[in-house]
C-alpha cells in the first residue's frame, strides 16, 4: 500500500497533484475537518464511488489511518484507480505536523 505522511500529502494536494478524500463520519467532520478537503464518510463509501475522481491519484483521510487504510486497499483492489494512497496518521497527526484545519482540535 502506497503511503502519504501529511506534511507530503498536504503539498501535493496543494499542487493539485492529488486529491484528498476524507472518509471519516460526518459528526467527526463537523467537529474538526480541513477546509475544501471532501466528505465521502466510509459507511457511504460503496454507494458513491461515482463521487470519487479518477483524474489524479486519491490520498484517503481519516482519524488516525486505519479506516482510511481499509478504504486504500478496498480502492487498489478495485483496479478502477491508478494511484491509492493512505495519508498515515490520519487528522491527528496531520494537526501534529502543525497542517491547517478549522473546529476542535482532533482526539
Amino acid at each position: 500500500m502506497k503511503v502519504y505522511s501529511p506534511k507530503d500529502a498536504y503539498d501535493a494536494w496543494q499542487a493539485g497533484k492529488v486529491t484528498i478524500i476524507d472518509v471519516r463520519e460526518q459528526q467527526e467532520y463537523d467537529t474538526t475537518h480541513v477546509p475544501g478537503m471532501p466528505l465521502i464518510p466510509m459507511s457511504e463509501l460503496m454507494g458513491r464511488m461515482d463521487e470519487l475522481p479518477t483524474d489524479k491519484p486519491l490520498v484517503i483521510f481519516c482519524r488516525s489511518g486505519n479506516r482510511s487504510g481499509q478504504v486504500t486497499d478496498h480502492l487498489d483492489g478495485t483496479g478502477d484507480y491508478d494511484e491509492v494512497a493512505n495519508l498515515t496518521g490520519g487528522i491527528l497527526a496531520w494537526a501534529a505536523d502543525g497542517l491547517p484545519y478549522e473546529g476542535d482540535p482532533p482526539t
